[in-house]
């Protein structure tokens, strides 16, 4: 990459927490955070975020009128937004942009106010503007004061990794001098997990780890969804000691053979990784946060695709939705954060019921995956310093 973008602050929520010692800690336990909850008419493992984190949020609801009807996947966003903010050394006012994205939006509220309208025909007066695919965005820049610009958008699974190619393209063009980046999602709701059972991919079985993401032996699928958010901020001269620098961006897309299709071999995976590569040898390349989400076919044709692409030369393999569960639009911003945590601690995080016969002793460039609903895939690399 021509322009050099550092990460100066992340922050996160999921159903590890939302400070940054908690959720490493958390991922030095072999113990997953998913539980089972009721969701309409089924049981189902979900990543929920715990009673704790949930305060924080009804605190940041009753902060302010205008705040008490929006819908979580705002206020998810807006509570990480904030933490990253004071953490970049950034202030309220500074020119900045913002692109929080998600897979399903405002999924809470919609369901509430179409149930209302098949009940007796009428729709609330707010109902169209807190159900915007823009509403995430648009707060989080009124809240932080931001004169920027403000962007919002949805490609499912890999949203939050296409806000960083964003992020990154603005930077790069000199449009922007720095860029708040992420995805946020709140969608354990009935008609979500519904439509995920649907697809005969969610997890069934409350065994030690309902999700098997990368288990090659699973003999069903496994996926269980999650909530949270995690934004990161870019700019090309921080304040504050960078966490880590963007090394690469890749992005690519299948030729659709159905709508949920991947090809065998995920080519679409093939192709960004490659293009994120460019500037690299893939020998440097000591860890991969995988997609996985926990499917027998996603994760076998992303292997395929590592395979493919690292020859030989296969780095260290890891993921963290057998432990928070697919966050859908957030994801790809969580699997970053895990890649900064590794970096900043140098230490690999396991996958605890996979045997491995390599771990990096030191890490220092970790690639990470996202691919959503159209083959959509992007591969962020990131590293520390030269």
């Amino acid at each position: 990459m021509n322009t050099k973008i550092a990460i100066s602050a992340l922050s996160s929520i999921s159903s590890l927490g939302s400070d940054t010692d908690t959720i490493w800690k958390n991922y030095n336990s072999d113990s997953h955070f998913l539980s089972p909850g009721i969701y309409g008419n089924y049981q189902a493992m979900a990543g929920a975020l715990s009673a704790e984190e949930l305060d924080k949020i009804q605190a940041l609801r009753v902060e302010d009128p205008k705040y008490k009807p929006l819908d979580n996947s705002v206020l998810y966003a807006m509570l990480v937004a904030r933490d990253a903010l004071k953490s970049s050394g950034w202030q309220k006012g500074d020119v900045f942009g913002v692109n929080i994205g998600s897979s399903r939006g405002a999924t809470s509220l919609f369901e509430k106010f179409y149930d209302d309208f098949l009940k007796d025909g009428n729709s609330s007066t707010l109902a169209s503007p807190t159900t915007t695919l823009g509403n995430i965005s648009s707060w989080i820049a009124h809240d932080l004061q931001t004169k920027g610009p403000d962007i919002s958008h949805s490609i499912t699974c890999s949203t939050a990794l296409h806000a960083v190619v964003n992020g990154v393209a603005w930077i790069s063009s000199g449009m922007c001098d720095k860029f708040m980046v992420g995805g946020s999602e709140a969608a354990l709701t009935p008609f979500t997990i519904a439509q995920i059972k649907a697809l005969k991919i969610y997890a069934e079985a409350n065994d030690n780890y309902p999700c098997k993401a990368l288990d090659l032996t699973k003999k069903r699928n496994t996926m269980v969804l999650g909530e949270g958010a995690a934004v990161v901020c870019l700019e090309e001269n921080p304040k504050v000691t960078p966490l880590a620098y963007i090394k690469g961006i890749g992005y690519a897309t299948e030729i659709l053979k159905h709508n949920i299709s991947i090809s065998k071999e995920a080519d679409c995976f093939q192709d960004s990784m490659n293009m994120a590569l460019k500037d690299t040898d893939k020998s440097e390349v000591d860890v991969i946060v995988m997609h996985a989400p926990g499917t027998i076919k996603g994760d076998l044709t992303e292997l395929k695709a590592i395979n493919k692409v690292f020859k030989d030369k296969v780095p260290a393999l890891t993921t963290n939705k057998w432990k928070i569960g697919h966050t859908f639009g957030a994801s790809g911003v969580l699997s970053l954060e895990l890649a900064i945590l590794m970096l900043k601690h140098q230490k690999f995080i396991k996958v605890p019921y996979i045997e491995y016969d390599k771990t990096p002793k030191n890490i220092k460039n970790v690639m990470i995956n996202a691919v959503g609903f159209g083959g959509n895939a992007v591969s962020i690399l990131v590293g520390l310093e030269d």
